[in-house]
């Protein structure tokens, strides 16, 4: 599929489930990894990730257009666009949207930073794990306000 049918698609699907025309541009970006599509504010374009369709097929795509399109439609009529306004979780409801894409497959998971540095309170040994490091001098214990030492967990 090319930019040109991507476009008469969106087109179809925004008179079909909307009811109401959509009159930007819309295109496959390559370019997307961890999105399935984005719906621009300032120029109203919609991008979709091409890697979606040939992962999950049309029937996942179309929910990701009908996702922009909520995005869309609400904008341009000045009502809640926002994934958390109750307006946009209606409509995408209403419509049959997506609310999140599929993940893409054989595409690494992040892995969470294992914790590597420990603070301890010196005066009721309470500790606090942290994944980065931070000034103990800055800190002091939530339980008792006691003077906190940092160790290093590795």
């Amino acid at each position: 599929m090319n930019d040109e049918q991507l476009q008469t698609w969106v087109e179809e699907i925004s008179l079909r489930s909307f009811g109401v025309p959509f009159r930007h541009r819309a295109k496959f970006n390559g370019r997307l990894r961890t999105t399935g599509g984005r719906y621009f504010m300032k120029t109203h374009h919609i991008e979709i990730n091409p890697a979606q369709l040939e992962a999950y097929g049309t029937e996942e795509v179309e929910r990701i257009i009908k996702h922009e399109l909520c995005h869309y439609h609400l904008h341009l009529s000045g009502r809640g666009y926002r994934h958390r306004d109750p307006e946009f979780k209606a409509l995408l409801n209403q419509v049959g949207g997506s609310r999140y894409c599929q993940s893409l497959p054989g595409r690494a998971k992040r892995k969470p930073l294992p914790y590597r540095y420990k603070l301890v309170c010196n005066r009721c040994g309470m500790e606090y794990l942290r994944k980065r490091r931070v000034d103990p001098e800055r800190y002091r214990c939530g339980k008792c306000r006691g003077v906190l030492q940092l160790s290093s967990l590795q």
